[in-house]
């Protein structure tokens, strides 16, 4: 475990993102609680267009088999089929990001709209994702609008077109709770 924990520690390290401790809980034989473990998150991926995404958990199909449903090297999609997927991620300032890799990252993932928007982060996946800011400040875009997001405040994404705008000096973080929904779902 402490290889792991200093693999991750020194990628994070290389970046201006700290760790996301995970703390995980279970039961003894006796239906007694108990804390498993409790070390940085072992899923980490340091984006090639300057983002940090972090998986601490993960249920239904994109699960990883095991004990651990989200190790060190598991790759996750936008969401996961049958399930959730708890996923923290860091955003830095808009004028850091390679827009040209960015946009790379989302053909690979199959979540490039079909009409172009206001901003290089604009992406739609079939999902209802819970999105609620940590630390720093994010505008939520709509191809209509827009509203500056702080922490404490929480945005519900109904499977709609939208893009991230971090307009500050600081990086934001943001916590992201994503559930897949059927492709008729009425949101």
């Amino acid at each position: 475990m402490s290889d792991l924990r200093d693999e991750q520690s020194t990628l994070l390290a290389a970046t201006k993102y700290k760790p996301v401790r995970r703390i995980v809980t279970g039961e003894d034989s006796e239906g007694r609680s108990f804390i498993v473990s409790d070390g940085p998150t072992p899923n980490v991926t340091i984006t090639k267009f300057a983002s940090a995404a972090q998986v601490p958990w993960a249920t239904g199909a994109a699960a990883a088999p095991g004990d651990d449903p989200a190790p060190a090297g598991h790759i996750f999609g936008f969401h996961s089929e049958g399930g959730a997927l708890l996923r923290i991620a860091d955003f830095p300032p808009d004028q850091e990001i390679d827009t040209t890799k960015l946009a790379e990252f989302l053909a690979e993932n199959h979540v490039v709209g079909d009409r172009p928007g206001r901003h290089f982060w604009f992406h739609k996946t079939l999902s209802l994702d819970y999105a609620i800011v940590l630390e720093g400040e994010i505008y939520a875009m709509m191809d209509k609008g827009e509203t500056l997001m702080r922490a404490g405040d929480v945005l519900i994404q109904r499977a709609t077109s939208h893009s991230w705008s971090n307009r500050s000096s600081k990086p934001c973080r943001m916590a992201f709770v994503l559930l897949a929904l059927p492709d008729d779902d009425s949101r």
